[in-house]
């Protein structure tokens, strides 16, 4: 099922936010559920390549609009994909039918699956029976074995099955947290769904590591494999670097490739990035290593170097105030900006109120010091040839230069070369 002709022409000159909403309009009744259960997917390479036409720099807030892009492609994908052809009430309703009262009583409420979609723990359950966590915890596991063993489970195998097809749809194998929001809409219906994965015979868990957060897999193979890739992938990031999503995503299947695993869909790698702990995704879109002050963003510092990475040269402190406020849509006054410039070794004062980054080859200090570090590493200069360079790394006027070599800290051979004075 394709999207409408309509949509997939609409032009970049809508603009990043108008766009959307115009994309949006086509999308606001869902394909019928067989359908779309049938299909498993609309052509989301056209929708996609629609989608990256946007220019999303004439958008107010990039970065939100990023944001609201991807929630709707999200939203798209687990419409069509994830729908399951059963209603998962039902039929935990009939497996649960086959326990004993307090054995059913204990699953229900270990899953959330009664009048009350809160989850309890070991413990708030056995202080009310007056037993231990672990007596509990026995109840837990020998209940999911009898209901596999059920009759009920036979009757119910077509749900098992379905399940197990909406898993492969995604991609095999798939965090937790993104199986649950691509499978149910509301908190109740996910408690369901995990219930339904846990009993089930064909899904493997994964508890959450390090490295990994919790998932869920039918095919063991692929598994590993996708993970062995996802740490090499990390492996080959630097610290500080990050990388376009585009070009992210052509570099993990490229080792997916070489680890041997052939995606089921474009949309798969995606997913499988969603698993690993130590790579992410910061809010322009771009990833890196998960510990990096440029992918997590903490505060009014880290905004401030993603604007001026994304803007590619020195800012007045005013003007990055202002970009973090279009970029990001978070409030940044210019006062608290500067200090937050100042206080932190990433960041260079290259003139008045202006900064640029250190990692663009800017060195700290202030103009004679500039003088001395140009001097020390290229010998004595001329005047001429000192301010050219000074220049390079400093928004000065040729006098402010002129002035610094008068100090004593200099001094003028005969032949009219500026040295350090001994």
């Amino acid at each position: 099922m394709r999207a409408p002709r309509s949509a997939r022409s609409i032009s970049t000159s809508c603009g990043g936010t108008r766009a959307l909403c115009a994309i949006a309009r086509f999308y606001h009744q869902a394909p019928p559920r067989t359908c779309a259960a049938r299909a498993a997917m609309w052509d989301l390479r056209v929708d996609n390549a629609a989608l990256s036409r946007i220019d999303l720099t004439r958008a107010k807030a990039p970065a939100k609009t990023t944001s609201r892009i991807k929630t709707f492609v999200i939203k798209t994908v687990k419409s069509t994909i994830a729908m399951l052809q059963f209603t998962t009430r039902s039929v935990t309703k009939e497996l649960l039918s086959s326990l004993p009262e307090r054995s059913r009583r204990v699953v229900a409420e270990r899953f959330g699956l009664g009048t009350s979609a809160r989850r309890r723990t070991l413990e708030a359950i056995g202080k009310e029976y007056g037993v231990t966590r672990e007596r509990i915890r026995q109840i837990e596991n020998h209940s999911l074995a009898m209901v596999r063993e059920s009759e009920a489970y036979g009757r119910n195998m077509h749900a098992i099955d379905d399940l197990k097809r909406a898993v492969h749809e995604l991609g095999s194998i798939v965090s937790e947290t993104a199986a649950l929001a691509a499978l149910a809409t509301s908190e109740a219906e996910r408690n369901h769904v995990l219930f339904l994965l846990t009993v089930g015979h064909h899904f493997e868990h994964r508890p959450d590591n390090p490295d990994f957060h919790a998932r869920w897999h039918v095919d063991p193979a692929l598994a590993e494999a996708v993970e062995r890739s996802l740490s090499r992938l990390h492996e080959e990031l630097s610290a500080e670097r990050l990388v376009p999503e585009s070009d992210f995503v052509q570099q993990f299947v490229r080792i997916l490739k070489e680890e041997g695993v052939r995606a089921r869909s474009e949309e798969a790698p995606s997913r499988w990035l969603a698993i690993a702990k130590r790579i992410a995704r910061n809010p322009l879109g771009e990833w890196g290593r998960s510990d990096s002050p440029h992918v997590r963003i903490k505060n009014t510092r880290d905004f401030a170097y993603l604007t001026l990475k994304r803007h590619g040269s020195p800012m007045h402190f005013t003007e990055v105030a202002k970009g973090i406020r279009e970029l990001f849509d978070r409030n940044a006054h210019p006062a608290t900006t500067h200090n937050e410039l100042i206080k932190d070794s990433r960041f260079v004062l290259v003139g008045r109120g202006l900064y640029a980054l250190k990692e663009w080859g800017y060195a700290p200090g202030v103009v004679r010091e500039v003088i001395k570090n140009i001097i020390a590493e290229e010998g004595p200069l001329l005047r001429e040839d000192i301010i050219e360079r000074v220049k390079r790394e400093r928004y000065v006027k040729d006098a402010t230069i002129a002035v610094n070599l008068q100090s004593d800290a200099f001094t003028r051979g005969a032949d009219g070369r500026y040295s350090i004075a001994s």
